[in-house]
């Protein structure tokens, strides 16, 4: 089977006739959308066509850009030094960015209209985007002046994004200092810290010591990257009129404060039972006085089963064709039609991701496969997101956005499948070593996100005062990381320097890129119990569900599936869920001793 992706779909090449058309196409549509809502967006009459003809322009414009920047996108992920690919981004980035006076145009027009809601009902279409221009009319309360807008837009590039450039590089250039079998080796980042999964409980203290020390090369600046960029984050915040930036991430994230606030309650209940978790996986490991932070990825039992390609396919659509045919269909065509990229190789990026490619009503998977149960969940997950977008491809593009804490709702929901499969055919210690892997796994998403949290939500309290120290900086990890782990991990072994490690704290425009990942695993989990207590209706529902998540917010998508998050006894059900694969693991632990 070809484990590389087919792009052709998209474009041949750069050099391609179709490539080189559209990007004249988009040139000029542009400069047609700039000229038509300088033109248009001055008086409100006529404003049912107006919106309707700027909604068809974007809409346009938004597709055609989709395809131009995916493509150089996913060429620069598979080859890291494709010149061309990295030449049209940077291109097509500055291009975009010229648009944001015409956006703010359209979004002040729309936040004075009195009457919008008449307007809306005029149109089958202008109701269609009902959802889109609520929310555009709900934000303009934060939107400055078109002069400002455009300022901060330029501002940023010099500001908040050069500083995130900075970081980029000092992470993915930093080398680390490691003696191995007697011979001292300069390794990358990303080598060290792999390391943390090995089998040699020696070697991974050895990296992680080293993991530590190597961050002193790079923590000055790592700080004043930093610094920067929260301090600049609080003041657009501030002008804008959010209480907070973590106000503004959820207003953006379209959840509420009631739903944090909720799912927080629910996880600060249930720390214990994950502190459990590690205390007993230290006790494995030899460890009296909690898991070391160096041991927390340890591998633990025995998994010997292992797949070719060609078997993680027929696995994987044999599982997912027990929630639905659809499912399994869409999985499998994605493997034939050469939508996955799963070939490990030199210039490759690592991980894995799935892109969803609107204007061609397809999906491409980045994967890096070896044959392990762990590569197959991963595809698995990845497909999920894939499906997500089968089932939101009919919308218009402007419908197919959905909120970051919901994304990994169908991507956590198919691994799931996948894993309960594995776990009932498997023996005691291959049981041990799945569940093991995925509740590590959910401790990450769970108790370590909620440390992020932490750190985040007081770097910020902070930062409105005073430039943080290095010094201050471990401190407050280290303080955030004994509150969400407890007594499960040993003191004297934590990750101080865990803030220069996560790129997200480095993202301008993404603050608090912590607390969605931990809705979008409870919830995920919340819907899989639904679906045990009801498969047939479930089914029936779930397509309909998923294409609805790019129009509305949070609550009202979970009331789709009858789910109140602003309770916290759903996100309990959930938590309840990993709490008794925990205990199968501690029984597992005892009857394999």
């Amino acid at each position: 089977m070809d484990m590389k992706w087919s792009l052709n779909e998209l474009y041949t090449s750069f050099d391609s006739k179709k490539y080189q058309s559209d990007l004249k196409t988009f040139d000029e549509k542009m400069e047609s959308f700039v000229h038509w809502a300088e033109e248009n967006l001055k008086s409100f009459e006529e404003a049912d066509k107006k919106i309707s003809q700027y909604l068809n322009r974007l809409i346009e414009l938004s597709s055609l850009s989709s395809k131009l920047m995916t493509y150089p996108r996913l060429i620069s992920s598979v080859e890291a030094k494709n010149e061309m690919a990295l030449k049209y981004l940077d291109k097509l980035q500055v291009k975009y960015s010229e648009i944001t006076k015409s956006y703010v145009q359209f979004e002040k027009f729309i936040g004075s209209l009195d009457d919008l809601d008449r307007v809306i009902n005029s149109s089958e279409f202008l109701k269609e985007h009902s959802f889109y221009l609520n929310n555009i009319k709900d934000h303009t309360q934060y939107l400055l002046s078109e002069k400002e807008e455009i300022l901060i837009s330029k501002m940023k590039n010099t500001g908040s994004k050069a500083w995130t450039k900075l970081q980029n590089i000092l992470i993915s250039t930093l080398l680390v200092d490691i003696e191995i079998d007697g011979e001292l080796k300069q390794l990358p980042l990303p080598v060290i810290r792999n390391m943390a999964h090995n089998k040699d409980k020696d070697l991974r203290k050895k990296a992680y010591e080293a993991e530590l020390k190597s961050y002193r090369k790079i923590a000055e600046s790592s700080a004043a990257a930093l610094n920067g960029i929260k301090g600049e984050v609080i003041s657009i915040a501030g002008m804008r009129g959010y209480k907070s930036p973590l106000d503004e991430t959820l207003s953006k994230s379209r959840m509420d404060e009631e739903t944090l606030n909720a799912m927080l309650t629910a996880i600060k209940e249930y720390l214990p039972i994950f502190h459990k978790y590690y205390r007993k996986k230290g006790e494995l490991l030899g460890y009296e006085n909690g898991l070391p932070f160096y041991d927390i990825f340890a591998p633990v039992g025995k998994m010997s089963k292992s797949f070719t390609y060609k078997e993680a396919r027929e696995y994987i659509v044999k599982n997912f064709k027990t929630f639905s045919d659809k499912l399994a269909n869409f999985a499998d065509n994605a493997f034939e039609n050469r939508w996955i990229d799963a070939e490990p190789r030199e210039g490759k990026r690592g991980g894995a991701f799935c892109s969803n490619i609107h204007p061609i009503k397809e999906s491409r998977i980045l994967a890096n496969f070896n044959g392990s149960f762990s590569n197959v969940i991963t595809l698995a997950h990845e497909l999920g997101h894939g499906y997500h977008g089968l089932c939101i491809q009919e919308e218009s593009i402007l419908n197919s956005r959905y909120p970051m804490p919901i994304a990994e709702t169908a991507s956590i929901f198919c691994e799931t499948i996948v894993m309960n499969a594995a776990l009932s055919e498997a023996d005691e210690e291959e049981q041990l070593s799945i569940l093991e892997s995925y509740i590590q796994d959910a401790g990450q998403v769970i108790v370590d996100i909620y440390s992020r949290f932490l750190f985040e939500k007081e770097l910020f309290e902070r930062r409105k005062e005073y430039s943080l120290s290095v010094n201050e900086l471990n401190r407050i990890m280290i303080e955030a990381q004994k509150k969400a782990y407890g007594n499960g991990l040993d003191h004297n072994y934590l990750h101080p320097y865990m803030w220069v490690n996560k790129p997200h704290y480095y993202y301008g425009e993404r603050n608090f890129y912590n607390f969605p990942y931990a809705f979008g695993l409870l919830f995920s989990k919340g819907l899989y119990l639904k679906y045990l207590n009801n498969k047939d209706k479930f089914v029936k529902e779930y397509d309909s569900f998923l294409r609805s998540t790019g129009k509305n917010n949070i609550v009202d998508i979970a009331k789709l599936m009858d789910i109140d998050v602003h309770s916290p006894d759903f996100f309990r059900g959930s938590l309840k869920l990993i709490e008794k694969d925990i205990e199968k693991f501690l029984e597992l632990v005892e009857n394999i001793k």
